[in-house]
């Protein structure tokens, strides 16, 4: 199945695609509570729809506040296409955001971000900041936020209700 431009006028094909490779974000991040992390998994995928990389969180597992599972996507995607510009590229993210990772998507010329659920408190995409599409940035990237928002947030709501439960 193709993605992106290829789709345009084909909304129920585009929107099939999105679910099943946010998915892929959503089974990362259920793989990143497993491991104690915050649940938030990421993907990128070529214009033709191919699985450059699959991350969840590795903040607590490698030590490194950078390690959200979007920077954690795209440094393995860059890796993958030998370049650190990513055009062309799609990101799939199961929570919208943060202001590192939204300019890390800019840094990498993202084309298109799908997220699914909102970050009220952090987003910086369109809940608290808007820096993937801001005008006084060099680079703006098609936004296609709600995909799969509710099972996106469940996610977060029942790791975050098991670990106040402890």
């Amino acid at each position: 199945m193709l993605l992106g431009e290829d789709f345009e006028g084909h909304a129920s094909a585009a929107e099939g695609a999105d679910e099943r490779l946010m998915r892929e974000a959503l089974a990362a991040a259920r793989d990143a509570a497993a491991r104690g992390e915050v649940p938030v998994g990421a993907c990128v995928v070529t214009r033709e729809g191919e699985l450059l990389a699959v991350a969840g969180n590795r903040t607590r597992s490698d030590c490194d506040p950078t390690a959200h599972a979007e920077v954690v996507a795209l440094r393995e995607a860059a890796r993958r296409v030998g370049n650190y510009r990513l055009t062309g590229t799609t990101m799939y993210a199961t929570v919208e955001p943060c202001a590192m990772c939204a300019g890390a998507l800019v840094q990498a010329r993202v084309r298109r971000l799908v997220y699914g659920a909102p970050d009220p408190r952090a987003g910086a995409v369109e809940s608290v900041f808007r820096v993937c599409d801001s005008g006084s940035l060099n680079h703006r990237m098609e936004l296609t936020p709600g995909v799969l928002e509710e099972e996106c947030r469940r996610v977060m709501q029942e790791f975050f209700r098991a670990r106040r439960a402890k």
